[in-house]
């Protein structure tokens, strides 16, 4: 869906993002080609405001006419493409009337645990042979970085073979010790669901569900964890209770308590995380973790989800960790501020007892 050729004034754009290492660009009528930089947006100098005529010549410099004419039909459409040393991957939509488009840039190299600054205990997901585990978090807040450097430590130290089902294709990973094949809703398969259910048949190890958007998604990821397979998948959700809330509330209520039984069964652990402004610029990655334990797994089953974050409190000693109780330690260490630790705590009152 990409031109092989991106005109040379969207390479200017596309070049000036990766010097000032901004997560997204946004290209919309009435304001110049703008920036997402440490969470903030701001405008790229000395550019004027785009025009409706503008926008379309803009994203026509890195967009086929195929892809516009899709765009035409379904009003929007999303694609990635590489440049430079990043992958873009696009969402190109109409907004009153014009065309419009955002792009999130995402390193072509695919960074470690340690770049990342993940916490170690992670590493357990990736010596698993088969459950399931979802990353969690608001838009932006680094779920697909992290899902990449899971399945690229599994990729380099397993032979497997790991599917990634994905809208778009994000990291591209290199075959290494397992072999990776990467699949792209509307390229290489119609739905979620469906490259779930062929993959079944496609003797995988691993699998990648770039992420759960309905029920059909959801039930076959949960089947394909089930039948002997290791399942990483995303959910926009705050924490980890409310990643199990969430999973079970999508199935009607004459099937949540045997979906209750089956999520328990399966799952690994939930990673509910945020990327939050640096004091001194830059950001830092704030993570809930929930390791799937004998108690988590009663209170799934039991419908007491609501208790989970009581038992994630008091079993830091299995790895498990609250987002309050890591916000508290940056602040401490003056990595983030006070005001920008209470906007993403998920108990105010308690974090600032906790704190003080």
């Amino acid at each position: 869906m990409v031109k092989q050729n991106i005109s040379t004034e969207m390479q200017r754009y596309l070049d000036y993002a990766i010097s000032k290492n901004a997560s997204d660009v946004h290209i919309t009528e009435g304001v110049p080609v703008t920036l997402r930089v440490d969470g903030k947006l701001f405008s790229i100098p000395e550019v004027e405001a785009v025009t409706a005529a503008k926008s379309k010549e803009l994203i026509s410099g890195f967009t086929s006419e195929e892809a516009l004419s899709l765009l035409d039909q379904k009003k929007e459409i999303d694609f990635s493409f590489g440049y430079q040393t990043m992958r873009f991957r696009v969402n190109v939509y109409y907004q009153k009337g014009s065309i419009a488009a955002s792009l999130r840039l995402i390193p072509s190299k695919i960074r470690t645990f340690r770049e990342l600054g993940l916490p170690p205990i992670l590493e357990k997901f990736t010596e698993q042979s088969q459950g399931f585990v979802v990353i969690s978090g608001p838009t932006g807040s680094g779920k697909s970085t992290t899902l990449a450097a899971l399945i690229d430590k599994i990729n380099e130290e397993r032979r497997s073979h790991i599917i990634t089902i994905e809208d778009p294709i994000e990291y591209v990973f290199e075959h290494k010790k397992g072999i990776v094949s990467q699949r792209e809703i509307g390229q290489d398969t119609n739905t979620f669901a469906r490259g779930l259910r062929s993959a079944l048949r496609e003797d995988p190890d691993v699998v990648l569900v770039g992420e759960m958007r309905d029920l059909e998604t959801i039930d076959a990821a949960l089947t394909m964890a089930e039948t002997g397979h290791l399942v990483f998948t995303t959910l926009h959700t705050n924490s980890a209770a409310q990643t199990a809330d969430r999973i079970v509330g999508v199935f009607p209520p004459h099937q949540q308590q045997q979906v209750r039984s089956q999520l328990a069964s399966v799952l690994l652990g939930v990673v509910s995380q945020r990327l939050i402004p640096r004091v001194n610029g830059g950001r830092v990655m704030a993570a809930e973790i929930m390791i799937s334990n004998s108690a988590i797994r009663s209170l799934i089953r039991e419908g007491k989800i609501h208790q989970i974050p009581n038992i994630i409190q008091t079993s830091a000693s299995e790895g498990m960790i609250s987002l309050d109780k890591v916000l508290s330690e940056l602040v401490s260490r003056g990595e983030i501020s006070m005001e920008d630790a209470l906007s993403w705590s998920l108990d105010p009152k308690s974090f600032k007892m906790m704190v003080y």
